[in-house]
């Protein structure tokens, strides 16, 4: 279930979308990263697979900048900063 509005270590806004399927995760993933101000990043854990694939590359298509900071067997972590920003 997706979970928002935390914020991790760094001050960045965190989207926790493990087990949300496809393509919600990338239309949400997107929505989040539209709402940043200047200079903010968004960080996202997604699951591996499907989901991994086609939000990284839905984003990078948009032009945002999207690095893989973290994984695991089962998910990864993104870090995100818009286009905009």
């Amino acid at each position: 279930m997706e979970r928002m509005n935390s914020k991790d270590s760094f001050g960045s806004q965190c989207l926790d979308l493990r087990g949300t399927p496809c393509p919600v995760n990338f239309i949400r993933s997107s929505l989040a990263v539209e709402k940043l101000n200047n200079h903010e990043s968004l960080t996202i854990y997604l699951d591996k697979g499907e989901p991994e694939k086609m939000v990284l590359s839905g984003l990078e298509k948009a032009g945002h900048v999207v690095k893989v900071i973290s994984e695991d067997e089962n998910w990864l972590t993104l870090k995100v900063r818009s286009s905009a920003g």
